[in-house]
């Protein structure tokens, strides 16, 4: 992305030589490094500062212009993972790498923070969240930990990153209240929860019927919104995260129904004029592989 910005500003950011040395050579087996440093951060934030001196791109970005850059390739890194690719994820590695470099420069330049801070901050939680291992007491509670870390002031829930998903909210709104003990004692607490609450979406969809011919938002959402949380705390205790099992679900319909389509090209099946049943088939039939 930073390269081709510049590409586009007429920039050279690497001289020719430079250049075709590395092009002889590939990426993946190259250990020897153009910016130093005696570890991969340090190189990171070295080719960064080179990048807002040399290119009036990198130098006009802030912390809250490259937020859609850190998402986007946070949502890559995330995909390479699940895809398997280790190849990928090594690149997209890199330009989460990237981004988080990106981050501690323009901060270390407005005299916010620098590397060092940053890392403290880092070494000094993990030590604290981690008794056991540094001589300081015995294992705890991870939430318990995080909570003694929180303001007097803030409640369980205070904290919670404003941004997350509300799939990944809702499951760390319940890790926190499990962490005081509002929790069910096992699994089949929250699949009873589930049942209930899916009567409860059952008997709002009918009364909504009934009333209007079709189902109307407030309290059908409500109650769909019930059932969401209902899941997703049945997921956390049977040892399961949301987004993670939600992710997989997806691929596997993702695949399944372009294999249907692929099936449906071969035997010259229009989808859009098939009906119900005629999908189905086709959808058990890839189902049994």
């Amino acid at each position: 992305m930073w390269g081709q910005r510049c590409q586009e500003e007429g920039l050279e950011t690497t001289p020719a030589s430079d250049a075709s040395a590395r092009r002889a050579e590939p990426t993946a087996v190259r250990r020897e490094h153009r910016f130093p440093g005696p570890g991969a951060l340090d190189r990171a934030l070295a080719l960064v500062r080179f990048l807002r001196a040399e290119c009036s791109w990198d130098r006009e970005q802030t912390a809250e212009s490259l937020v859609p850059h850190l998402l986007e390739e946070t949502h890559e890194v995330v995909d390479a993972i699940h895809d398997g690719d280790r190849a990928a994820l090594e690149g997209e590695l890199g330009d989460l790498l990237l981004n988080l470099a990106f981050q501690i420069v323009v901060a270390e330049e407005a005299g916010d923070l620098d590397a060092d801070s940053v890392y403290g901050r880092l070494e000094a939680k993990m030590i604290a969240r981690h008794p056991h291992l540094f001589g300081d007491g015995p294992r705890q509670d991870w939430e318990a930990l995080k909570a003694l870390e929180r303001s007097a002031d803030d409640g369980v829930l205070g904290g919670l990153a404003r941004g997350l998903d509300p799939l990944t909210k809702a499951y760390r709104i319940q890790e926190r209240v499990a962490g005081v003990g509002f929790d069910w004692e096992d699994h089949e607490g929250a699949r009873d929860k589930v049942a209930e609450e899916l009567t409860e979406v059952t008997e709002a969809l009918e009364e909504e019927a009934a009333r209007s011919g079709g189902p109307a938002a407030a309290r059908v959402q409500e109650e769909l919104g019930d059932l969401l949380f209902a899941a997703v705390n049945l997921a956390r205790l049977a040892g399961a995260h949301p987004t993670t099992a939600l992710a997989r679900a997806n691929r596997k319909f993702q695949e399944r129904f372009e294999k249907l389509e692929t099936l449906a090209r071969e035997r010259g099946i229009d989808l859009p004029s098939s009906t119900l049943a005629e999908l189905d088939a086709l959808w058990d039939e890839v189902k049994r592989g």
